[in-house]
């Protein structure tokens, strides 16, 4: 057992509201997400449209407030229109970004009906790759105007008489990225997304833009393509996008448990370009961060089950992409990856966890319509986005350090603090791997405790995993005493992500 880590909160210097679009969440037409996820019309639960009420069930408790949508790489390609009218007359294309077939069987109506019954925000991509202003205005026009127009009445002639008043929407996807369909230069794309953004304003002034940054920190381009973006752009965006994956080294686990101080770093960066363009382009509009791509995925085994990407003269329908089985370690790494997003709510506007159903998801099902259930990554974000609200408390945190190949020396336990009237909640990650830690809390006078550690599970270890059989990996009581002191005190075991709900009492 290492020495003890104090952990010291002090509610006077809360900052920021938690905003609660920070724990959406994204649905691309990508192998399983839709097809054979959301969407499975042979299921005994499925309903009219043809969506499983045991994986609606699942999104619901796991708390997401807004989703991203139709992608991701599949939107550069994607005609929006191929998505409306009668399923038995919409068309069957190829899908370029995913080598695979598109049915269309689900498109906007469909898909926004399913994200209003799931408590969900849609927020749509328009096609910046292969087509440009036009069709975005026109996509806006039917989805929101009310009616009088050919776009509107068709929209209404196809079953939605009242406007879906979508008001995120996304100028395309990963544009400065070479694999994107319709990959472009900082120029073009900053460009095009200020002509697109300036029509849809023309169209719908409510509306908030997001335009997109670089695909990753490490892209050859970054810094320079959001300084170009944002001039071109100033004054019309309201969110700039951040993309982040983590991916572990088995040589180099430690790295990869401090994958939220990456993740931070990438933000102040960003938070410090926004702010350099914006002192040379002051146009009273701020910018946010919308870190709308997020999560641990594992890269180098990262197509159809496990097989290189290679592509053959096969387009199947759904095939099976990128079905991460995430582990103990991959839950405690998305818990402080949360923490970040949450100790940074100042400039992070909206965040998705990238994605919501199968392809690196918190959510699996079984192929064929086989069984839903819950991977290891599922448990801290529910328990975040249940808890974490009202205002930021940055504790001060005094206890061991861990050294990282990568990020150099980073705090052993990670944390964030929310308090929200005479609530508080505690979000800790412990990255030690083989020490347990005593923790001294210090929130002030507090009662009604409730505490919950996501660990490594009895007889298990730290590449445990969930399955439609078994979920060892969930959350489990950790128990917690308040000191005469006042202090809480809990011992956190090695590898490790904590919840902890007081309620104030001074």
């Amino acid at each position: 057992m290492t020495s003890p880590t104090r952990i010291v909160v002090d509610r006077a210097s809360a900052g920021a509201e938690v905003p609660r679009r920070l724990f959406g969440s994204f649905v691309e037409h990508m192998g399983r997400c839709v097809y054979d996820g959301i969407h499975s019309p042979a299921h005994p639960s499925a309903d009219t449209h043809g969506f499983r009420a045991d994986v609606l069930a699942l999104v619901r408790e796991l708390g997401a407030t807004v989703v991203r949508y139709p992608g991701g790489n599949f939107v550069s390609g994607y005609r929006w229109e191929d998505g409306v009218g009668p399923r038995d007359q919409r068309p069957v294309r190829l899908d370029a970004a995913w080598h695979s077939t598109e049915t269309n069987q689900v498109g906007l109506h469909e898909f926004a009906e399913w994200a209003d019954a799931a408590g969900l925000e849609v927020m749509e991509a328009v096609n910046l790759g292969t087509r440009g202003v036009a069709e975005a205005a026109d996509l806006l026009e039917y989805a929101n105007h009310p009616s009088g127009t050919a776009l509107s009445e068709r929209r209404r002639e196809n079953g939605r008489d009242d406007p879906f008043g979508i008001r995120l929407w996304c100028l395309g996807n990963e544009m400065d990225g070479p694999w994107q369909i319709g990959h472009k230069t900082a120029d073009e794309y900053g460009r095009l997304a200020a002509e697109t953004a300036r029509m849809m304003r023309f169209i719908d002034p409510g509306v908030e833009l997001v335009a997109a940054g670089s695909s990753n920190h490490e892209m050859p381009t970054f810094g320079a393509w959001e300084r170009t973006v944002l001039r071109h752009t100033s004054g019309l965006v309201d969110h700039l996008s951040v993309h982040a994956y983590y991916e572990e080294d088995p040589a180099d686990p430690a790295s990869f448990l401090a994958s939220g101080a990456a993740l931070d770093r990438y933000i102040a960066d960003v938070v410090a370009i926004i702010d350099e363009v914006g002192a040379t382009t002051p146009d009273g509009r701020p910018v946010g961060i919308s870190v709308d791509e997020w999560n641990v995925w594992n890269q180098t085994r990262w197509n159809e089950v496990d097989k290189p990407r290679v592509f053959t003269g096969d387009w199947p329908v759904a095939p099976r992409l990128i079905e991460d089985d995430y582990t103990v370690t991959d839950a405690v790494v998305v818990g402080s990856l949360l923490i970040t997003l949450i100790r940074r709510s100042e400039r992070v506007s909206m965040a998705n966890l990238a994605q919501l159903v199968n392809v690196i998801a918190p959510i699996r099902t079984e192929p064929g319509g086989g069984a839903a259930w819950r991977q290891s990554t599922f448990h801290p974000f529910a328990l975040t986005a249940r808890a974490a609200s009202g205002r930021v408390v940055v504790p001060r945190v005094e206890g061991a350090t861990i050294d990282t190949a990568r990020h150099g020396a980073v705090d052993a336990v990670d944390a964030v603090v929310t308090v929200d009237g005479d609530a508080v909640s505690v979000f800790l990650a412990h990255r030690d791997l083989d020490a347990a830690t005593p923790v001294e809390l210090d929130l002030g006078s507090v009662a009604d405790i409730d505490a919950v550690v996501i660990t490594i599970p009895e007889g298990g270890d730290r590449h445990t995993t969930n399955s439609a059989d078994a979920e060892p990996v969930a959350p489990a009581p950790l128990h917690v005493e308040i000191g005469a002191d006042g202090l809480v005190r809990f011992v956190l075991p090695a590898l490790a992500w904590v919840r902890l709900t007081a309620r104030l009492t001074d």
